[in-house]
């Protein structure tokens, strides 16, 4: 029989409840082993019918990321990562599930990044169709966000106040 579980439940319960949204990255480029673990996270991520329908952009280049982070309405701090990714769903190979598998593959993402010291944002709020267009993004192709990425800068924010657990359930 496989053992499934490899790692301690409560050790990662604790783990997640650790994570952090980081907005302020050290002037240093993410390691390239780091950078793979991130992008294989995301490739490992589970899809509707495994389609697998995304692309990863990776940005490095220190002026397109100024210009793209001015499509970033509350993010502008995007200029400042040391590298970005945009994921980018593509509608026609899964036109019902593209937008959840990409939110999927974001998680995968950000997780992978906090298990590597690297901290990241998730970016919500941009003018998707400025920033698909300097992409060069075609119309089926969904630009979910962008995740800025960076060694973490300054200190670790504290953890934000969550509803209790009784407040949030509901049992049938």
């Amino acid at each position: 029989m496989l053992k499934y579980c490899m790692i301690n439940p409560e050790e990662f319960l604790e783990f997640l409840k650790s994570r952090r949204s980081i907005r302020s990255f050290l002037d240093k480029m993410i390691a390239d082993k780091d950078l793979e673990m991130i992008l294989e996270a995301g490739r490992w991520t589970p899809s509707a019918s495994n389609k697998q329908p995304w692309e990863f952009i990776i940005i490095k280049n220190k002026e397109f990321l100024k210009e793209i982070s001015e499509s970033a309405i509350y993010s502008k701090f995007m200029k400042r990562a040391p590298v970005a990714i945009a994921i980018v769903g593509k509608i026609k190979e899964n036109p019902n599930w593209y937008i959840q598998d990409t939110t999927l593959v974001s998680m995968n993402m950000m997780l992978m990044a906090w298990s590597l010291g690297i901290g990241t944002c998730w970016i919500g709020s941009m003018d998707r169709e400025k920033a698909k267009e300097l992409l060069s993004l075609g119309k089926d192709d969904f630009l979910l966000t962008i995740l800025p990425f960076g060694y973490i800068k300054g200190n670790v924010p504290k953890p934000t106040l969550r509803k209790p657990i009784e407040q949030i359930k509901k049992e049938i």
